[in-house]
């Protein structure tokens, strides 16, 4: 009998404990010697192997003993930056100054093409990651429309250029030296870009796929996920509370939760034609990304948008087609005009779907508990379908 595949995400554990443990410190603020209780954990851990239960208790409370330290060894050291007055250059500040001079040099470029200033402010930030010059205006345009994760590079960005460097490389026979150069040129563009916290997330991300795939080892991507969100945690513990951290990895782990039983779901029709299956895929992955976020979003920003499906239908393709041409404007400035014109086409059609009657809702702000019991909602509603989805393999 065909099952539903599980979760195979042992470091899911681990992860929500430092997360637990981070939040925990940076409310209470306690001036504990919790490296002490760290040791003293894992040394009571080291006595239970017999106990799996109780041994996993304790592995859990480690790692919350670890955020808090984490967190209070943070607070402390940024405390003595500030009391310090200078902060040393480390070799990664001077090469991440290079990679700005030369995003600059592109900027430069994009100025001269663009028509007018929202195109130049779409392209920037679509393309480089440079949002200084988008006005409010057209912030509030994408937003409404629901399209602001254009603007702000993340995995769907990564992704395409991702695949692109998939083309370009050696293939199969020659499948290390080929997997070095897409690793090498994800990271240079996550330079290039400013190293941003979503981008930072899908370069570890791809960076540890390719690592997997080069030893053929059984991949669990939402299990990548989580060592990846640790590892970002413990070079730098205040990441969770940026927002891009927070929406960057719920999208990503409601989408890979919900697309496999979304695709149980996928009407026969739909199956037999490439192009509804097209169009059923990118549904999907919107659905679940927004799942993921909707209650976060309401939470920070007060709106929900109401078209998000029909936009991700038409931003996805225009993305691509953007990034695909900004690569080229690099070796072909001539072509800029035309990517200009690509934009601004974005752009009107965008402006139209937020003037929609109904496009957004606003004035949500919810409360933490009442964010929390959505996200109740949310899993409740995942079970659910689990539970159907196995129902409808059974039969």
């Amino acid at each position: 009998m065909q099952r539903l595949k599980p979760i195979l995400a042992p470091l899911l554990w681990p992860t929500v404990c430092l997360i637990a443990g981070l939040s925990i410190q940076h409310a209470g603020g306690w001036q504990l010697p919790w490296m002490l209780v760290l040791i003293g954990l894992m040394v009571a851990t080291s006595f239970t192997w017999r106990w799996a239960i109780v041994q996993s208790v304790l592995l859990g409370l480690c790692f919350v003993a670890l955020g808090m330290w984490l967190m209070q060894r943070s607070e402390q050291q940024a405390q003595q930056r500030v009391d310090r007055e200078q902060v040393e250059t480390t070799v990664l500040d001077r090469v991440k100054e290079r990679a700005l001079q030369w995003r600059e040099g592109l900027l430069q470029r994009y100025r001269q093409v663009a028509e007018n200033d929202e195109q130049y402010a779409v392209l920037a930030a679509m393309t480089l990651g440079d949002k200084s010059a988008l006005t409010k205006e057209l912030r509030n345009t994408y937003s409404v429309a629901g399209a602001s994760h254009i603007l702000a590079l993340s995995g769907l960005h990564l992704s395409i250029i991702y695949m692109l460097l998939s083309m370009l490389t050696l293939g199969r026979r020659r499948q290390m030296l080929a997997q070095i150069i897409v690793v090498l040129g994800i990271w240079a563009y996550a330079l290039l870009t400013g190293l941003s916290v979503s981008v930072v997330r899908s370069a570890t991300m791809i960076s540890l796929y390719a690592v997997f795939s080069l030893g053929r080892r059984r991949r669990s991507p939402f299990n990548l996920l989580c060592f990846t969100a640790m590892l970002m945690l413990l070079i730098n513990p205040k990441t969770l509370f940026d927002i891009g951290f927070q929406l960057s990895f719920l999208s990503v782990a409601a989408i890979l939760l919900f697309m496999p039983l979304f695709d149980l779901f996928k009407p026969k029709v739909v199956r037999r034609f490439p192009l509804f299956n097209w169009i059923w895929g990118l549904m999907a992955v919107s659905t679940a990304a927004q799942l993921g976020v909707t209650p976060l979003i309401a939470y920070y920003f007060g709106r929900f948008s109401t078209y998000f499906l029909l936009t991700n239908l038409i931003v996805v393709p225009f993305a691509t087609l953007i990034l695909y041409g900004a690569l080229v404007v690099m070796v072909v400035p001539a072509v800029g005009t035309v990517l200009a014109r690509v934009v601004q086409c974005l752009n009107n059609i965008l402006s139209w779907l937020s003037q929609l009657p109904g496009a957004s809702i606003e004035g949500l702000h919810p409360s933490v508990l009442q964010t929390v019991l959505c996200y109740v909602l949310v899993l409740l509603f995942y079970i659910l379908l689990r539970i159907l989805g196995s129902g409808r393999l059974r039969s």
